[in-house]
Order: C-alpha cells, then structure tokens, then sequence
C-alpha cells in the first residue's frame, strides 16, 4: 500500500492583516471575532476592531439585512484603524458573501461554508444562480469548507439536539483560522471552560467545534499556505485588550478612586451604551452603584440627585436619549451640580440606525437646551483613549461644579485595541472640598474657577434651595430680576470658558504652518492618521490636529487653524465641526462628510487630501 503524502505548508511572514467574519446574526460572529481579537492581543500584535451588526434582535436567516460581521485589523506594528478592506472574509452564508464582497480586496481569500448555499439561502440572499459555481468570483482565492456538516461529524457523538451541534459551527471556523494565522487555542478552550462551566455538555461540543476546525486546517490539502504576524513592539508595560465602553466604565471607577467619591451611575439602556452600565455593576467591591431607571428622564435625574449628596454621579446614553436628558442636563446647569453625561452617538435621527455610528450629535450637545445652558463637551478618539477621557471629564466637572458630556461613539465604543494599564500612582488625585463652615457659607459664592460650594444635605447649618428657577447671586434665593438673571447667565458661560487654563493646547502633528491642515474629533483619529501617513508617503506636506476638548476649545486653536492656507474637517455627520469652526473663527474650511452608518476608511480621507493638494488618489 502506498505511503499517503505528508501535506507540505508554506509558511509566510506578514506584517498586517485584516480578516472579516460574516454570518447570520445567530451565526456567532461576533463572539467568533472577539476570541480572535482576545487571543492576538494576548499574542501581542497591535490590533483594532470592527463588530457590525443588524438593528433588529435576530433577523430572519439568510437575509441581506440580518447579516452580522465582525473586522480586525492586526499587525506587528503600529496600527490605527480596522483596515480599510479584508484580506480574508470568512462567509458562513450566500447573504454574508454578498454583502462583504464589494468591500475586500483584489485577490483576497474567501473561506465559504459550502453547505449553506442551497437553493433556499441563494433565494433569499438574491442569487439567480450560486456565484460558487458561476465564475462570479473569478480573481479571489476561493476556499470552499463544508463547516456545518464537518462540524456535525465532529459531534456526532454529542447529547446535545441538531439544532445545538449546528450552532457551534462558529467556534469551527475560529478554529481554521487559528490554524491558519498561527494562533494558539489555549486562551478560547480556558474561556469555554469558564463561560460554560455550568453547561459540560455545551462546553465540551465546543472544544471539539474549536479543535476540529484546527485539526482540519492543518490535515486539509486546501489550506498549503499558514502566517504569521510577529507581535508589535509595544511601550513596555502590562497590556489588556480594551473595548471603548468598558474602557469608559474603567476610567469613572478610577476617578471615584482618586476623588475618593463613591461612583453612582443612573441609566436607561440605550445601545450602544449599555455595555457601560452592564461593566460598572460588575464592581460593587469598589463601592459602585448602578440604577436601572424606568427611562432617560429618571436616569439623569437620579443622577443630579446622587450629585446633590456628594457621589461622582455620572448617567450613559445615545442620541435619542440625549435628547430626553435636555431638560434635566438644564437643571444641572442651573443647580451647578457635577455630572457626566456620557453620549455614545449613533446614526440618527430618531431611533435611526441604532447599531451604527455616526458624530451627529455634537451640535445637540452643545446647544441642545432651552436658555443659556452652556456645559463642558469633551470627546474620546479611540477605545483605550475612552479612559482617559472619562478621568478627564469626572476631573472637569468636579473642579468646575458643571455638567460634562463626553462624546464617544457606537465604532470607538463596540471596537477594541490594546491598552496598557496605567499605574495607580500615575493618576493623578483628584481634590474634593465638602463645604462644611456654616459661618462662611453662600450657597452660590464662587472659588477662583466660579466653581460655587459643595453641600451635603444634612451638614448643620448648611441647609440651602436647590430647583430649576433662577437664584440670586451668593444667595441662591430665588430670583427673578432683569440684572441678576443676565449676571447669572454670564457667570456660568464664563466658568466653562476657564476651563481654557486647565486643559492642553492643541497639538499640530507635522509643520505648525503650510497649505492644508486636516482638523478631526473624536473617533475619526483612527482614519485621519493613517491617511495622513500615506499621504506623507506619497511627497504630500499636510499636517493633522486632532480635538478632544470641543468646549471649551483649547487656548490656541484659533492659532493653529489661521496657520494654514486650508482646513479640511472630515466628520460622520453633515458638518458640525465645521459649522462650530466657522461660527468662533472665521474659518471658511474644506469639508469631508460621511452618513453611511460605517467609520470612514483611511483612502477617502488620502484622497480627499490627494484632491486639494493635487496628489493621485489611491485604490
């Protein structure tokens, strides 16, 4: 009997990759993503991610709309963004093929599971005929894997219904792809020992799902090549792989820490905000209290009230929910209570696109209040900057007695990188003062920032009115006089004006001066960068500023726009930045504007710079 063949691999070293998982919204695509994502930052590639998902909880299988994907972007470098198009899509169904195939690469690999393209789900995802079979996908490495019926083989052994041994297909296909990009599948089989501990039967059709799927990338005669993707050269430091959300959650515990305030959260979920409150509940042995209030009105005003009695009161929400907390985030403007409004935006109006994002919310922030109701407006640009962002929105709001919204949005919330733990003692304190001498208080006297007094309820002597009519000046009587209404007015407007002092200057990224300046904010960095780069590649002088304090803006930011010749401003909205930047400065700016519910890719912000400096554009 002949010796069969031993199967010889190519094994080839890449830089970077982006791979794209897509399947029904009940396929596991996300979770299939997230164990990926979780298993190469533990290799230590620098890596960003993409979860994309449908509105609706579950969507008829098989459907265009129902299709849920999930994109990661991984490298032995540097990286910013989840790749602007797959390398390799791993499609579980003709719908999840149709809909990616327009965003891959030239010659990128498609790993397909055959047994879903039957008549039934070629119909239902649009197909006249099935594009395995018609040449349609001619230029593409084509990797056809039965997954459903190798999977049932592998369990065929299991006491779990057909119904159950078909769902772990998905944990099949992560196991080819550790297979095939070197990964090791220790760190998913400890997750499923633990995740499924009170379900052993669950458990163990999984591993053998994660296994098999291995084990045939490696017997397989279809897979002769493997990668690797050395891992980056990252600041040396203890790393975590970090979504936007949770890193948000994480940024108001240290706060609480470092103000020695006890952390209240007063919310109503709303996605893409929930994750927030969904990780602070996990950390009541830090003092944490979560409510789930009945909506977005009793949310913030549970909020206002757990300010009143000396608690970091912080509540979450999206741009609906925004637009209910108006009338409450006013009554914090008038009561100078500190709180943190935490605005995940997402595609608008209305309920709009309610798993994808969008910036459209920043004109509502700013001015999105009956009366005068200026508050302070700062903005993450990136998962693990969501930290940062909100320590540094909890610090405003106590040191001004103000209300804060922090922007994030549903890509910088949903996606995840690497974040390198700070240390405790890095952080810095945050001083809180209890007013507490009853001889020397006024309830609406003022320190040197117009921060006014903070008073526990119950502190003797210290009793004072609080409520949404106007108080007089120092007293805090109510009041209702032509002069002192003006007063108090311009009191307020100029409290969050002194924020200038504390926060840092704009920083230009490139010469100070020149031709064209791209001007970004919030979760946009990402794609601004690596356009910025590639356009430096190419010969192209442009220099990049990037804000994160949108009010006040930073002291110089007049400055550094007036430097260059143009502005260009790319935003996930119809231009509000650059009608905010007209509006202060003067500035006529060259826009770039994006509605599509999806981040921008790094080529259509190059080739926007390509445009107004004459450059080529790129593919």
């Amino acid at each position: 009997m002949a010796q069969e063949k031993e199967k010889e691999v190519e094994v080839q070293s890449l830089t970077a990759v982006t791979v794209r998982f897509a399947g029904d919204s009940g396929d596991g695509m996300q979770l299939t993503g997230t164990q990926f994502s979780d298993t190469t930052a533990i290799v230590g590639n620098d890596l960003s991610t993409l979860p994309d998902y449908p509105a609706e909880i579950r969507a008829p299988a098989g459907t265009l709309y129902g299709v849920s994907g999930f994109q990661l972007h991984f490298s032995s470098s540097d990286i910013h963004t989840p790749g602007d198009s797959p390398d390799v899509l791993v499609a579980m169904n003709p719908a999840a093929l149709k809909i990616n195939l327009k965003e891959i690469k030239k010659n990128a690999t498609i790993i397909v599971n055959t047994d879903a393209f039957d008549k039934k789900n070629l119909n239902t995802a649009g197909y006249e005929a099935n594009p395995l079979e018609d040449n349609s996908l001619e230029g593409f490495k084509v990797i056809e894997v039965p997954i459903t019926t190798l999977t049932t083989n592998a369990l065929k052994d299991s006491p779990l219904s057909p119904k159950e041994v078909v769902r772990c297909k998905n944990f099949f296909a992560l196991g080819m792809m550790y297979w095939l990009y070197n990964r090791p599948m220790e760190p998913t089989l400890d997750w499923i020992k633990q995740k499924f501990k009170n379900l052993p039967d669950v458990a163990d059709a999984n591993e053998k799902a994660l296994k098999a799927g291995y084990y045939f990338g490696d017997a397989t005669q279809q897979f002769t090549t493997r990668y690797t993707v050395e891992p980056a050269e990252l600041p040396e430091g203890t790393y975590r792989n970090i979504s936007g959300n949770e890193a948000v959650a994480l940024g108001f515990v240290a706060a609480s820490l470092k103000s020695k305030l006890p952390l209240f959260l007063g919310s109503y979920p709303i996605t893409p905000a929930s994750d927030i409150l969904h990780f602070l509940s996990k950390y009541k042995n830090f003092g944490v209290k979560t409510y789930q209030a009945e909506d977005e009105i009793a949310g913030i005003a549970s909020a206002i009230g757990a300010s009143f009695g000396g608690s970091l009161a912080i509540t979450t929400t999206s741009g609906p929910g925004l637009a209910l907390k108006t009338e409450a985030t006013g009554l914090a403007v008038m009561t100078e209570l500190p709180i943190v409004i935490v605005d995940v935006q997402r595609g608008g109006p209305s309920t709009g696109l309610p798993t994808k994002t969008e910036q459209s919310d920043l004109l509502q922030a700013m001015y999105g209040r009956n009366g005068e109701s200026p508050v302070c407006i700062v903005a993450a640009t990136r998962p693990n900057d969501c930290f940062e962002m909100a320590f540094e929105a909890s610090k405003l709001a106590l040191k001004f007695m103000t209300p804060v919204i922090l922007l994030t949005d549903g890509y910088i919330a949903n996606g995840a990188e690497p974040w390198k733990l700070p240390k405790p003692e890095e952080l810095e304190e945050i001083p809180v003062r209890f007013h507490t001498d009853k001889e020397t208080f006024q309830p609406y006297g003022r320190d040197e920032n117009l921060a006014r007094p903070w008073a526990i309820p119950g502190t003797p002597g210290l009793e004072h009115r609080i409520g949404g009519l106007e108080k007089a000046n120092i007293t805090g009587d109510v009041n209702y006089s032509p002069e002192n209404h003006q007063l108090m007015c311009e009191l307020r407007a100029e409290k969050i004006e002194k924020m200038k002092k504390f926060i840092p200057d704009l920083e230009v990224d490139g010469d100070e001066s020149g031709d064209l300046l791209v001007l970004g904010w919030g979760g946009t960095y990402g794609a601004i960068i690596e356009a910025i780069n590639k356009s430096r590649a190419e010969g192209l002088k442009v220099s990049q500023a990037h804000l994160k304090y949108l009010n006040p803006m930073p002291a110089n930011t007049e400055k550094v726009l007036k430097n260059f010749k143009k502005v260009l401003i790319p935003e996930l909205n119809l231009g509000q930045l650059s009608k905010l930047v007209r509006e202060k400065f003067l500035i006529n700016v060259e826009t770039l504007n994006k509605l599509q519910g999806l981040p921008f890719k790094s080529i259509e912000i190059q080739n926007k710079i390509s445009e107004i400096l004459g450059g080529k554009n790129g593919n």
